[in-house]
């Protein structure tokens, strides 16, 4: 089995820029719009801080491997929480469905103090923020961190993990997905095939 340690600097991973043969880009503006029509799974990613947990939404958040059990999301510099989460050696990802669309709401929230109502977090006895009631969510060790642009993309390594609401097999579930700026619920009425 393959052994994962954390970089040795996570504050400063190398900037990945594209080779200088590969000619003009997109702009910021055209970028956004290609993938304004490409729904996310919608997550939360929860840290300690040096100044307390923090916490931010996510659609990017991907499993890459099973074996060992991987995955991988990206932060945006412009966050706020970004820093702290890219410091931490863990972390905590919250998968979510329709029913937190009010903590997807408040971690998305610019300015919000994520924590402030006590009854919708704790810690976990290894001291990472957890929100409560959440579809599930995933401990992980953060394994990797690369700079790509204006982002961070950051590999974490499974540890444990917590299901409240589990879905069948080739049931529709209730996922949240963002799409287009704005908040979808998948469900039955989704399905096309």
């Amino acid at each position: 089995m393959t052994s994962f340690r954390p970089q040795d600097s996570p504050a400063a991973p190398e900037p990945v820029r594209p080779p200088a043969h590969v000619g003009e880009s997109l702009s910021a503006d055209e970028f956004k719009t290609l993938f304004r029509g490409h729904p996310g799974g919608v997550a939360i990613i929860t840290a300690d801080g040096p100044d307390g947990p923090v916490a931010l939404t996510a659609t990017s958040v991907s499993s890459i491997s099973a074996d060992p059990p991987l995955l991988v999301f990206s932060l945006s510099s412009l966050s706020s929480a970004t820093a702290a989460i890219v410091a931490a050696s863990t972390i905590v990802v919250h998968l979510l469905d329709a029913e937190d669309l009010e903590l997807a709401r408040l971690a998305s929230t610019s300015g919000a103090d994520r924590f402030a109502d006590a009854a919708l977090w704790t810690r976990l006895v290894t001291g990472e923020p957890v929100y409560h009631g959440a579809r599930a969510w995933v401990r992980c060790a953060v394994v990797n961190r690369m700079s790509a642009g204006d982002s961070t993309v950051v590999v974490a390594h499974a540890l444990q993990s917590s299901i409240q609401r589990d879905i069948e097999p080739g049931t529709h579930g209730d996922a949240l997905v963002y799409h287009n700026r704005t908040w979808h619920r998948l469900g039955e009425h989704s399905r096309i095939v």
